[in-house]
């Protein structure tokens, strides 16, 4: 009997041992508000918001300690509409990321599964979008580069290094899954960042190929992720911001190439007159935060984007000017209040109509339906809590 209590008291020990050596975590965000739009779609709305300033998701992420530095992780996210409860774009459960791997004290971590592009790991958290205090409608047009995170990638094994005093760097690889045809429907990414005090420094680059599910609704990218399909699209930039005392500044630039487009949309509408043309976009982007007080924070971003759309015989010049403000009220750690306002305007052409004549280009805020004029306005006020 004794020693059945022993066995008994070892065991227990143990357990309790593994159990402190494991963790699992509940974690997410929630973001509602009101939002108006001065032109979607051709008329002016009031909508309860959800996403208006940052994306609303749960997840469940965790680690097991396997020694020497070893950790087994997960990470299963999932993105919904709060409006009402449904999941992304009709997708599965854990619509934004799914990966399981190891990761070493040392050598750094790789993960298989479905996760975000290196562009998304390395820059954009210097952008207006992804950072922190990021907000989804100051995102670039059509979010051509991804910074606003609108799409994961599919099949994808991922390297992250480990933390060499500020520097680190990654790349990643999503597979077409495709028999016979290798390349069709992949992905591949690469990035790296290093930040030292005040300053953060970052660049990445990605490259899809038949992206949206062109020949290959299974691919790296399939076609209710993101608001661009085509043939090859490329990305890549370069970022860096600077913070001094209760100030913070920042520059990005980015490049996208989006070649033989099968489909462009904004807010859920596509665009027309853009089939199987070539579209090129610089994205010129200065943003800023001020934090008055610990409580009170206001924040802002200009980008110019600078387009070309060529494949008709023809060059064609869109351009898009995106103005955004806003003010963030801390009511804890956990939970703010916000409101913010976005201006663009577009100029120049996208394309040609079947009778010769030009399309002119249209505001299209991120988030938004296209306005039916070359000027949207939106603004939003709301509520948003992490957990």
């Amino acid at each position: 009997m004794k020693k059945t209590l022993i066995l008994a008291g070892v065991l227990g020990a143990f357990a309790m041992s593994a159990h402190a050596q494991s963790s699992v975590t509940l974690y997410g965000s929630l973001d509602a508000g009101i939002l108006y739009a001065n032109n979607a779609g051709g008329h002016s709305t009031w909508n309860q918001s959800s996403n208006g300033l940052s994306y609303n998701y749960f997840g469940l992420k965790g680690a097991e300690d396997l020694g020497g530095g070893l950790k087994a992780i997960f990470k299963l996210e999932s993105g919904f509409n709060l409006n009402n409860g449904g999941f992304n774009n009709n997708q599965g459960i854990f619509n934004r990321q799914a990966y399981v791997g190891l990761q070493s004290d040392q050598y750094g971590t790789v993960t298989l599964g479905r996760q975000y592009d290196s562009v998304v790991d390395y820059l954009s958290p210097v952008s207006a979008a992804g950072a922190g205090y990021g907000n989804n409608l100051a995102g670039h047009p059509f979010d051509n580069d991804n910074l606003a995170q609108s799409f994961s990638i599919n099949n994808a094994v991922k390297y992250q290094s480990a933390n060499y005093s500020g520097f680190q760097f990654g790349g990643q690889y999503g597979f077409s899954n495709e028999a016979g045809n290798f390349s069709n429907g992949r992905a591949w990414s690469v990035g790296a960042s290093y930040g030292n005090g005040p300053l953060n420094v970052a660049a990445g680059y990605s490259q899809l190929n038949n992206s949206g599910g062109i020949n290959n609704s299974t691919g790296a990218a399939a076609a209710n992720d993101q608001n661009i399909a085509a043939a090859l699209q490329r990305t890549y930039g370069v970022g860096a911001n600077y913070t001094y005392g209760p100030a913070q500044v920042g520059l990005v630039w980015t490049h996208s190439q989006i070649d033989g487009i099968s489909s462009l949309s904004s807010g859920g509408t596509a665009l027309g007159g853009l089939g199987g043309m070539n579209l090129h976009m610089d994205n010129y982007e200065i943003n800023g935060k001020y934090s008055l007080t610990p409580a009170l924070a206001f924040m802002g971003s200009y980008t110019f984007t600078d387009g070309t759309v060529t494949g008709t015989g023809d060059n064609n010049s869109p351009k898009w000017h995106t103005f955004m403000l806003g003010t963030d009220y801390s009511l804890s750690k956990r939970t703010d209040v916000y409101l913010a306002g976005v201006y663009q305007h577009a100029s120049g052409s996208l394309g040609y109509n079947s009778n010769g004549s030009p399309i002119a280009n249209v505001a299209s805020i991120n988030m938004l339906s296209p306005s039916s004029t070359n000027n949207q306005v939106a603004a939003t006020v709301g509520l948003r809590h992490r957990f």
